[in-house]
């Protein structure tokens, strides 16, 4: 709009679209409401167009467009550039393997739990090596699951804990998710005494609770 105001009040905007003819009787003005819309989207998409100014008056207003064309398409570059170099140095972890593998990620179990365990008998070098990690890495055992818990909350850490105690925390945590597959797979039973009253009762039971989830 600056622009098509100004080509309208300067003379010099305004020429004789009759070269043959000294004396016009009409003169002709090339920045019209669409042309100098055409000419900011042509600046603003570095293309340029067939319409230059001439007055001064103009030619500063098209200045300090083009420099205002210039510092926001490369404010645009620079931050493009960024951001898909961050999205590309970005390395999600989808499995332990991963998680074994880098270092910016902290990660513990349970101290003297049966998880840690599982990782000082494995017979599988990945998780023979990231049990001597935890065990070498000061603050990444926790006393229980709950405190393993808050440390994913407000850190870069991840948790080892049993899977069924996984799922029970992130249903009721929507921030927290459980990333890849099981380590191992385990059964569970319950002592009792031979020959219990019960016994059959609780089998059965547990078979129910098993079949329903």
């Amino acid at each position: 709009i600056m622009l098509f105001v100004m080509g309208r009040i300067s003379p010099y905007e305004w020429t004789n679209p009759y070269p043959c003819i000294e004396e016009p009787e009409t003169l002709e003005n090339q920045f019209t409401l669409s042309n100098s819309l055409w000419f900011t989207i042509g600046s603003l998409m570095q293309q340029g167009t067939e319409i230059a100014p001439i007055a001064v008056s103009t030619r500063m207003v098209a200045g300090i467009w083009w420099f205002f064309t210039l510092i926001m398409v490369s404010s645009y570059t620079a931050n493009l550039a960024a951001f898909l170099t961050v999205e590309s140095m970005y390395q999600p972890i989808k499995n332990v393997k991963d998680l074994a593998d880098q270092n910016t990620i902290k990660y513990g179990a349970k101290g003297g739990g049966s998880t840690l365990n599982f990782f000082r008998d494995s017979e599988d070098e990945i998780y023979r090596r990231m049990y001597n990690t935890m065990i070498n890495t000061p603050g990444v055992l926790t006393k229980d699951n709950d405190e393993g818990v808050e440390k994913v909350k407000n850190s870069n850490y991840a948790f080892f804990m049993e899977s069924t105690s996984i799922e029970y925390v992130t249903e009721r945590n929507c921030d927290l998710t459980q990333v890849g597959d099981k380590l191992d797979n385990k059964g569970y039973g319950i002592a009792m005494r031979k020959n219990m009253t019960y016994r059959n009762a609780l089998s059965t039971a547990v078979l129910k609770l098993q079949e329903t989830g």
